[in-house]
């Protein structure tokens, strides 16, 4: 029986072995990026470095990254699903050598002294090549080389990846399923199926070409690169020849503890199956929102909202289960002792990850309390309605449009099965099809805040956007001056049009003090002083007086980036070479965030 524990010490043992140095994961919530609302892959905060600026820890790095995807949300509940994945990654910058890559990973896979899998069970895809690129052959030759008697050609739709929007650095890549002895399910049945007979595990990605712009023809990257993702748990489950992702570790506990709380038993039904896997599944990635150190709580925008979605969807399959609610700090509890081993933040705000797990358990009862007294108001509109229309006529049926269903779903929580239920013991039906419409729209829009187009750290890596990253580092500067070395940033979200960077303070700015930081910020650029960046050890940076707000996630060597005498922060970049680059600043907009944080808004022209 393998641990999560043991298969990460594995790969840092494997990939320490062959030359690379481990980088430390970020948080799962995105430094200044206004396009995505989680960490995703463990690439996203590489992507300037992936574009050719030097790592600090040079061109062979891995990582264990804590991600979140909620594109799939719904199929969570199924043998291989999650919303919150640990991914084990690694990257060889500036160098795409193909057939090394895959050798490697053909001998993590296969050798005994790692993961031991017998290569008769491993099955994988390359790219068959279009317009853009060739077929990779070069990829499918080096795994038969490897014995792998399963290799299959796939289309860009299977085996090209890219960012979401399609812009940066992309290619062709090649996936690694293990079969799982299923029979297949035709005779064209292969890893594209979602049969369940063959379960990705491992993603090389071969980034060979970049788009540079919207709807232009890739070309080729100058510096390629290779980018490796495995998924922690679903390896983990292989390794134990488990059913499901949940069979094992943490999610296994978690499951095992519901079972022995809840009233209706784990292998009941496929609706109870469900509805512990759900419990199991949100009330993690619950932890980890609420733990990671960015404090982001439950609301009705970004972030906030989906982890509102998560703790909600929950309670609601608790009551499928008849499990009282209550038993959700218990099983914060379960995933702080697992994972805050690894994650400092999560050790450290426990109690604060119990608390407002209950506070919006809370919350949600008084929203169901609203939503049954909506549900009225729904009601009585169709009886009112059917009184005026027997004046005319006019037949009306007894039944809630899916408009109204979807509302009740979306602002009071309300499950679609708790409303038809409702609705049928008060001799009403309800539109479904409305109602399934209203929610796939819902569900493109959460697709399309969730996977965005991540730049890291960025909207993108236009000048722009860089320009106004280094006006973030003259607003800081000047705000400290002002106000002292207790002021810090407390977000920021950057695009080419505008900065937005959030900082503590203890009262709104007036116009004097507003005037006083921009005329502060536009002395730096009417200076013209170069931005430099350096290399160094954290320590080193720190007695330097280097400014960097989350430390804990900075590594042994760190870049850091000098704006003449007025500025000293550890940051990834990227920035303008020069302050003239930035013209003139003009703040737009100062403005309470939330308590002791302060906005400000502004633009370079």
């Amino acid at each position: 029986m393998k641990t999560d524990r043991q298969l990460k010490e594995l790969w840092i043992k494997f990939f320490t072995k062959h030359g690379f140095k481990r980088i430390p994961g970020y948080s799962i919530i995105p430094e200044n990026d206004p396009t995505v609302l989680f960490t995703t892959a463990g690439m996203h905060p590489l992507v300037p470095y992936l574009l050719g600026e030097p790592h600090p820890y040079g061109d062979k790095i891995f990582d264990i990254q804590r991600c979140i995807r909620t594109n799939d949300i719904d199929e969570v509940g199924d043998y291989s699903h999650l919303t919150l994945f640990e991914m084990l990654g690694n990257w060889t910058l500036g160098e795409c050598n193909k057939k090394e890559m895959i050798k490697l990973s053909f001998e993590f896979l296969t050798s005994p002294e790692y993961l031991g899998l017998p290569k008769e069970r491993i099955a994988v895809t390359v790219f068959e090549g279009n317009d853009v690129a060739p077929r990779d052959e070069e990829a499918y030759n080096a795994w038969k080389e490897c014995g792998i008697k399963e290799v299959f050609y796939m289309p860009k739709e299977n085996n090209w990846w890219a960012l979401g929007g399609g812009v940066g650095p992309c290619g062709p890549d090649t996936e690694m399923f293990y079969d799982t002895g299923k029979e297949k399910c035709c005779e064209s049945c292969s890893p594209a199926c979602d049969c369940g007979k063959y379960l990705e595990i491992w993603n090389d990605v071969f980034m060979q070409y970049r788009v540079k712009n919207a709807g232009e023809k890739a070309e080729k990257l100058e510096r390629p690169n290779i980018d490796t993702g495995m998924g922690l748990e679903r390896t983990v489950a292989v390794l134990n020849g488990a059913k499901s992702v949940y069979d094992s570790g943490a999610l296994r506990s978690v499951i095992d503890f519901i079972n022995s709380k809840a009233k209706i038993g784990y292998e009941t039904n496929d609706k109870s199956k469900r509805a512990y896997r759900i419990i199991t599944d949100h009330l993690r990635s619950s932890v980890f929102i609420l733990g990671d150190e960015r404090g982001v709580v439950p609301s009705n925008v970004g972030q906030g909202y989906i982890l509102r979605r998560f703790i909600r969807r929950s309670i609601n399959c608790a009551r499928d289960i008849d499990l009282d609610v209550e038993c959700f700090k218990d099983i914060a509890d379960i995933y702080v002792d697992e994972y805050g081993k690894d994650y400092e933040d999560i050790a450290k705000n426990r109690d604060f990850i119990k608390e407002e797990l209950i506070k919006e358990v809370e919350k949600f009862s008084k929203a169901l309390e609203e939503g049954h007294k909506e549900f009225e108001k729904v009601i009585k509109g169709i009886e009112k309605h059917k009184e005026f229309a027997k004046q005319t006529g006019e037949v009306v049926e007894n039944k809630i449009s899916g408009k109204a269903v979807f509302r009740l779903y979306d602002t009071f929580g309300f499950p679609f099965e708790l409303t038809k239920e409702l609705a049928e013991q008060r001799g009403y039906t309800v539109d479904k099809n409305e109602f399934d419409e209203k929610f796939k729209e819902h569900q493109e829009k959460s697709r399309v805040a969730s996977a965005g187009v991540f730049k890291g750290g960025l909207a993108d890596q236009s000048k722009q956007s860089a320009r106004l990253h280094t006006a973030t580092h003259l607003l800081l500067a000047g705000l400290q001056k002002m106000f002292g070395k207790q002021v810090v940033q407390k977000g920021s979200n950057i695009t080419p049009e505008r900065l937005r960077f959030d900082f503590n303070l203890d009262h709104k700015m007036t116009k004097e003090e507003l005037a006083q930081l921009e005329d502060f910020v536009n002395d730096a650029i009417k200076r013209e002083i170069d931005v430099t960046c350096q290399i160094m050890t954290l320590e080193q940076a720190k007695a330097e007086g280097a400014h960097g707000t989350f430390s804990n996630k900075y590594g042994e060597e760190v870049k850091v980036y000098t704006i003449g005498d007025v500025s000293k922060e550890i940051c990834g970049g990227p920035h303008a070479e020069n302050t003239r680059e930035l013209h003139h600043f003009k703040i737009l907009k100062e403005e309470s965030s939330s308590s002791g944080i302060r906005r400000i808004k502004a633009i370079i022209d």
